[in-house]
């Protein structure tokens, strides 16, 4: 048995109950992201409280620093967040208002906790971060990674079924459907500190359920990858990726039982 398996096995708990608390504050910073300012400075008194409550059952140090330096952040989460929202009304045609950008697209939802997420992974929180991200898939069925890097103006359209992996690169303006994965083309824990998962350039639409792994790709800018591809090797700018099918339809009155 290994030594790290050895060290766990003497565990009889975990506070598993804390996953709770995380979805809570999660929600709680959300909410408050869209706050007027004093209406938000009330609300972040109360989530200053619930965040030592998880770093201190955590055993997470500088609480207080930490706090500080994400609270300052909350700004420029709040315009990235308008800008995704903008991209997102421009692009599809079924939006009829911002307003429901904020408040009826799963897509906005899972990017606005992965903004959120991303600024704590930054400040080298552990374990919260994440809790938080597998919060928003729960929610929203799109697993972004908070140590993924995502430019302005996103938009996840429909949102289900999206895995956006750790060491992903995403510029501005990009565009993603249901199902897509961003994802590693092996898995080796040997592999952690590397580059595992793909670049995605300016301007690229990827349609549902394309597949594009490896930390060595990339999707070069004003590219469009159709839905269905399998995607192992880059592609050059301005590109139009398809997957060709065939597909027989035959009448009834043909069919011969």
């Amino acid at each position: 048995m290994s030594l790290l398996l050895e060290k766990e096995s003497k565990k009889s708990t975990y506070n598993i109950r804390i996953k709770d608390t995380v979805a809570m504050f999660t929600k709680g910073l959300f909410y408050t992201l869209f706050d007027e300012k004093k209406a938000q400075e009330k609300e972040l008194i109360s989530l200053k409280k619930v965040f030592f409550e998880l770093t201190s059952q955590l055993s997470i140090n500088n609480g207080e620093h930490i706090w500080q330096q994400f609270v300052s952040k909350l700004e420029i989460i709040r315009i990235r967040l308008d800008l995704d929202a903008l991209a997102a009304y421009k692009s599809d045609p079924a939006a009829k208002s911002l307003n429901e950008i904020y408040l009826a697209y799963p897509g906005f939802h899972a990017i606005a906790i992965y903004r959120i997420s991303r600024e704590l992974f930054l400040l080298n929180v552990p374990i919260i971060p994440r809790m938080m991200s597998e919060y928003a898939h729960g929610l929203t069925g799109t697993d972004i990674h908070p140590g993924a890097t995502i430019g302005d103006s996103f938009f996840i359209d429909h949102a289900t079924g999206i895995v956006i992996g750790e060491t992903t690169i995403i510029r501005n303006s990009v565009t993603i459907f249901q199902g897509v994965t961003l994802g590693g083309i092996q898995v080796k824990k040997s592999l952690s500190d590397t580059k595992r998962h793909p670049t995605v350039e300016d301007n690229v639409t990827i349609y549902a359920n394309a597949t594009i792994l490896g930390g060595d790709i990339t999707i070069g800018e004003n590219s469009i990858i159709g839905a269905n591809v399998w995607i192992t090797k880059s592609i050059a700018k301005n590109s139009i990726v398809t997957y060709q099918s065939e597909i027989k339809i035959t009448s009834k009155n043909e069919v011969t039982i």
